[in-house]
């Protein structure tokens, strides 16, 4: 194993993981932001959230189809897992250098947190959006239901009041 070249794929590596946690801490400040937003009801500020975290997860999806392939590199590099390569397994095999064993496991740990929280919150999020759609939807049925009036109970037949004769006129036949 050339050390050197396991040195050049590790940067690699880090450099991505170092990204991507920027990201996921950026993604975590946005949907905490998203809860507060939710809680406002401001649809605007929820539009704009929504587009800006559209974008992350795009870059999200690029920085972690990278890390994928760094990962595979390095894997085989050190007589890792090519296919399946995890980030603890890759700090395992590099006792080579163990000062980049450790900012592996470390960067492991964050992005494994951050994650975490992300989906915590997101949670969260949903619960919040779910409760006042059904109080709007709940609001709307009452809204409807006041304004098509009672469909029970109602008064249909009249009661004809005119002057005071005892009977009414049916026919002239008898």
């Amino acid at each position: 194993m050339d050390v050197a070249v396991a040195e050049r794929a590790f940067q690699k590596l880090e450099a991505n993981l170092e990204e991507l946690t920027k990201i996921y801490r950026t993604l975590l400040d946005l949907v905490r932001k998203e809860k507060e937003i939710l809680i406002r009801a401001d649809r605007e500020a929820l539009d704009e959230n929504n587009a800006i975290k559209e974008e992350l997860l795009y870059k999200l999806r690029a920085q972690d189809s990278l890390r994928s392939r760094y990962a595979m590199d390095l894997a085989g590099i050190v007589g890792g897992d090519v296919e399946n390569p995890r980030l603890l397994e890759l700090a395992q095999k590099m006792a080579f250098n163990p000062v980049a064993a450790d900012r592996l496991r470390t960067q492991h740990a964050a992005l494994d947190m951050l994650i975490k929280r992300i989906t915590e919150i997101n949670k969260s999020n949903e619960e919040h959006a779910q409760t006042a759609l059904s109080t709007l939807n709940g609001a709307l049925d009452n809204i409807k239901e006041t304004l098509s009036g009672k469909k029970t109970y109602e008064k249909k037949g009249g009661y004809k009041s005119g002057p005071q004769v005892s009977g009414n006129f049916v026919s002239k036949e008898a």
